[in-house]
């Protein structure tokens, strides 16, 4: 949900951008401002920017802190469940919203406008619907004065983001379906608070690091978890995949091990000391570090066999971290030397060259990632602004030029992840005492921010390398009535019409009804039992050249309808079904799997 900053005389653009901690350029994208110098009175800018964790100083009110970020006292109260006279302690946290979470519609305004005006859109199409849904609207017609909260639409690319949560116990593995938007939790109660999913170069398999440093493997196709190594408390925990996706490489017991998946078996490479194991795009090469004659750490290469081996760096100082391959194998990058100090070294692998990157003002540099292009990388650099760090998204090319600031968050430090295409970065922010509780994305041309994720608590994210199958999906195929979709994998067959699991349902049939889409629509919301609540709500398909529409339940649905909601879309020609002629395909789901279902439906030849 985006929130919303009223323009107050004398207000510049810049002041505001800084006030609410977000770049000047995704402030102007958020709103699609032409003429950042002309900002009017009354104006109101959609702020795309996390929560403020302000620490209360000596002398600070909560009126003095109402004005200083521009917003209402009861926004602060409300959020921080303070009650009047609201008195404060020095060095209290309070969670300060950058605006309130509504727009005030304006005379001239339509759904549309303000989809259009505050990017509601999926690949290119304005998503009114998701405003409708969000504000439960029975239909696109809207007041002055209503007070609408306006979401951020999924970015609708194929492909998933893998993060760790402890949202529901955990620390777990879950997966955000980037083109829907949906979250789904992939393992329960195994994971740990360093666990880190690494995806197959195919996206096929995830591996991680979970409870007492097992190494577990998930297989997405068939949703299969297999545990396949236990490595030392407090060890390296790096793990990288092979090119031909069947091999995991790491270290344990003194020893590279390579894991095949398929064949379930194991080759140990002798070479003492060794971490930060990386395939080289041959198959038929290690990158690892270890350490020389002297006792001193450098990354070196070898045949599978650990023959051959040739060192790579000439580091004279401490140990290397984040080591990582790019992905044609002509660079390595890795941060040195510790925490407290950390720079970004990329080191030219047949010259052995080194490129030193100048990094952001605190010299603080973290989470190294390459792009799939291997000329470019991102990386979080922390910044010391006023009393508190936050941290720089920033890009940069192999050889240190060009370093830019993409975005910013509010946590001291966030893993990055890149698009398979290189577009897009993912980051975490939102972060309190603790975790971070938001994951974004920022579109590297367009500089546009979306919040994918919020209210969670998020350690480690990595966007799959290639844009794949949704594998959490089954397949639904019917040849009474003609259609194919897709559905949650797991969910269990009552009867050729209808399939059940733990987190919904779905049922198919087909109707007959005049040519007036609207009228069936309608027939079916407002029936005399009210399956359906009072007030449903009936969403038009915004693709014209698909007659369809989704009818979502009121508030006010009895219990027993089990959050049902329905699709009816019209046969591109009547079916018939026991001497009896169809014009209408019902597809009914609960209310949270009814989009994603219905956005799959497809008409048999």
């Amino acid at each position: 949900m985006q929130y919303f900053y009223t323009v107050r005389t004398g207000d510049r653009l810049s002041k505001i951008a800084e006030q609410h901690n977000v770049l000047l350029a995704n402030l102007i994208a958020a709103n699609r401002i032409q003429n950042p110098d002309q900002l009017a009175a009354g104006e109101q800018l959609s702020i795309p920017a996390s929560m403020h964790n302000y620490i209360v100083q000596s002398g600070d009110s909560v009126y003095q802190l109402a004005e200083k970020f521009g917003v209402s006292i009861a926004t602060i109260a409300e959020e921080n469940q303070l009650l009047s006279p609201y008195l404060l302690k020095v060095g209290q946290r309070l969670r300060i919203p950058p605006g309130v979470p509504y727009y005030t519609v304006q005379e001239g305004d339509t759904l549309e406008v303000i989809a259009r005006r505050f990017n509601v859109r999926t690949k290119g199409i304005t998503k009114i619907s998701l405003i409708q849904e969000l504000n439960q609207l029975a239909t696109t017609a809207i007041k002055t004065g209503m007070r609408l909260k306006i979401p951020y639409a999924p970015i609708g690319e194929s492909g998933f983001i893998a993060y760790t949560s402890r949202l529901e116990g955990g620390p777990d593995i879950w997966l955000y379906d980037v083109e829907s938007g949906v979250n789904k939790r992939l393992t329960t109660d195994i994971g740990g608070s360093y666990s880190k999913p690494i995806w197959s170069m195919d996206s096929s398999k995830i591996a991680f690091v979970g409870k007492n440093q097992i190494i577990y493997i998930i297989y997405l196709e068939s949703g299969l978890i297999g545990a396949i190594d236990q490595l030392a408390e407090g060890g390296d925990f790096t793990l990288n995949w092979s090119p031909d996706n069947e091999t995991l490489a790491y270290t344990a017991r003194g020893k590279i091990i390579l894991y095949n998946t398929r064949t379930h078996e194991s080759q140990q490479v002798n070479q003492p000391g060794a971490s930060n194991v990386n395939w080289f795009p041959n198959g038929k090469e290690l990158l690892f570090q270890a350490v020389d004659r002297e006792g001193v750490h450098q990354l070196y290469r070898s045949s599978l066999t650990g023959t051959d081996r040739e060192q790579i760096t000439k580091n004279t100082e401490g140990p290397l971290h984040e080591v990582q391959l790019s992905k044609d194998g002509k660079y390595v990058l890795y941060t040195t030397p510790g925490v407290s100090i950390s720079l970004i070294d990329v080191v030219e692998v047949a010259s052995g060259k080194t490129f030193e990157v100048k990094g952001g003002p605190e010299a603080k540099n973290y989470f190294p990632t390459w792009a799939s292009d291997s000329k470019q990388f991102a990386y979080s650099s922390t910044e010391l602004k006023g009393q508190q760090y936050r941290s720089q998204i920033r890009t940069v090319r192999f050889d240190g030029k060009n370093d830019q600031i993409q975005a910013l968050s509010n946590c001291y430090s966030t893993p990055v992840t890149w698009s398979p295409k290189h577009e897009r970065i993912a980051y975490l922010s939102g972060c309190g005492e603790e975790y971070a509780s938001e994951m974004w994305a920022v579109d590297i041309e367009k500089k546009f921010l979306v919040k994918l994720i919020d209210d969670n608590q998020i350690d480690a994210l990595q966007w799959s390398p290639s844009a794949i199958a949704d594998f959490t999906t089954a397949e639904f195929t019917s040849d009474v009535y003609e259609v194919n979709f897709q559905y949650p994998l797991g969910w269990r067959k009552v009867n050729e019409e209808r399939y059940e699991g733990d987190d919904g349902f779905f049922q198919v049939s087909a109707i007959s009804g005049s040519d007036n889409l609207e009228e069936v629509c309608q027939a079916e919301a407002n029936q005399e039992l009210l399956p359906y609540g009072s007030k449903p709500t009936i969403l038009s398909s915004e693709n014209p050249e698909v007659e369809s529409c989704l009818i979502l339940p009121s508030d006010d649905q009895p219990t027993d309808m089990k959050n049902q909601a329905a699709f009816i879309v019209k046969y591109p020609m009547p079916i018939t079904i026991k001497d009896t002629t169809y014009n209408y395909f019902i597809l009914w789901a609960d209310k949270k799997h009814i989009k994603e279902i219905s956005s799959t439906v497809m008409f048999l030849p």
